[in-house]
């Protein structure tokens, strides 16, 4: 009972730590900024060590060069040492005050990172967003029901209207410019849509914390 206590009590101090940032910068704020930032970073480093370097890496590698068995790691294992080079490599950007002259080091590890993560961004982005956005846009023009009719046309008008916008190799004049100024009503309504949306979440967020303050730590509600 008195954990709960103290650890409701500690989490209130630090909602209404980030909260009085709403009256200026302040030292309580910036300690629970700090707390925020340097316990990310450890719950970081933790999980990638438990979850990722010490499963995949360490025991299957690692500990069997370390026990001698060599015969029991397997050519997949091996290439284990690849990675770990790399990540070395990347490593070396930490003693950069102590020899500066090794810090391009990390750039071949770097460099290899952001390649192999631009390739899985576009084809994610291709087969996660693109293609499946396209297939949803082939509609029949005439549906079940007049709602779905509607609809459709939404749809298709709205998508083609807005590619017309962002067409710049003719001037916007004529039906060109109607069909890019049409585009841009519906590029307005997504937009207030995802603020409407995105403020939304920040209320809940707020609301959350507020009952969190007056239920659980004040009991008043």
């Amino acid at each position: 009972m008195m954990a709960e206590i103290f650890w409701t009590t500690v989490a209130a101090f630090f909602t209404l730590a980030i909260f009085s940032f709403l009256w200026r910068d302040n030292p309580f704020y910036q300690f629970a900024e700090h707390v925020f930032v340097g316990g990310s970073a450890a719950f970081t480093f933790v999980y990638i060590w438990y979850f990722n370097v010490w499963p995949k890496l360490w025991t299957p590698f690692f500990s069997k060069i370390f026990h001698g068995q060599f015969g029991d790691i397997t050519t997949s294992q091996w290439l284990l040492i690849i990675p770990t080079i790399l990540s070395l490599m990347m490593l070396t950007r930490l003693l950069s005050y102590v020899a500066p002259d090794i810090i391009w080091i990390s750039r071949w590890a770097i460099a290899f990172t952001v390649g192999i993560g631009a390739g899985l961004g576009i084809t994610g982005a291709l087969q996660g967003f693109l293609v499946p956005q396209i297939q949803a846009t082939i509609l029949p023009l005439v549906g079940d029901s007049f709602a779905a009719t509607f609809n459709n046309w939404v749809i298709i008008v709205g998508t083609l209207t807005t590619l017309v916008y962002f067409y710049f190799s003719s001037e916007h004049r004529g039906a060109l410019g109607w069909f890019a100024r049409l585009g841009i009503i519906f590029i307005m309504i997504g937009f207030g849509a995802s603020f409407g949306y995105t403020v939304m979440a920040r209320v809940s967020l707020l609301i959350g914390r507020m009952y969190f303050l007056l239920h659980n730590w004040l009991h008043l509600v």
